[in-house]
């Protein structure tokens, strides 16, 4: 049981122990088995919260739905929770989750993550490659909602990577200082 209520459109980040971790914190301006190497997202339907995460492991590719529980207490590495600025309104929580189910079993996008690394070379890229969604990696996911959804509007989900994302929503108030969850 987590101590924390979880509330959709909050962000999860996972900082875990591994060298892709270590790799993907290094290569996002990152400090390697503290910053952030993978997010998802929470969504609820009918009452029960679900974790939304693009991913690449033994369990899946691509993107998958959870019990927040399930991954957060099995994940090796520390976990903390990004609670949104504030609550979803019924219709913006709405839309999330349909969304959110429409991608599910979407291919993960390894080659998107690795573009998504650096700080010049995705925003120079966006400026001549728009967003493709066919496959998916995990902070484009999450940007791509928040886009749909209308909280923060991006012309280019596919720019973004865990660190810079979570970097540029805490500066503009999105997001609240994370809580530690494991």
């Amino acid at each position: 049981m987590l101590k924390y209520d979880l509330k959709p459109g909050d962000i999860i980040g996972f900082s875990g122990k591994g060298i892709v971790s270590d790799l993907i914190n290094l290569g996002t301006y990152g400090i390697p088995r503290w910053s952030i190497s993978h997010v998802a997202i929470i969504a609820e339907d009918y009452g029960r919260k679900y974790l939304f995460e693009a991913s690449e492991s033994d369990n899946s590719n691509g993107v998958c739905r959870y019990e927040p529980e399930d991954v957060i207490n099995r994940y090796s590495g520390r976990v903390w929770v990004y609670p949104l600025y504030r609550h979803l309104y019924w219709y913006e929580s709405a839309r999330l989750i349909c969304d959110l189910m429409r991608v599910v079993n979407r291919p993960y996008d390894s080659k998107g993550a690795i573009k998504s690394a650096g700080f010049f070379y995705p925003a120079i890229r966006s400026l001549f490659h728009g967003p493709d969604f066919v496959k998916l990696f995990c902070s484009e996911l999450v940007a791509s909602k928040f886009s749909e959804i209308g909280i923060y509007p991006t012309t280019n989900a596919s720019r973004w990577n865990p660190n810079n994302y979570i970097r540029r929503l805490r500066q503009n108030g999105i997001v609240c200082k994370p809580k530690r969850l494991k």
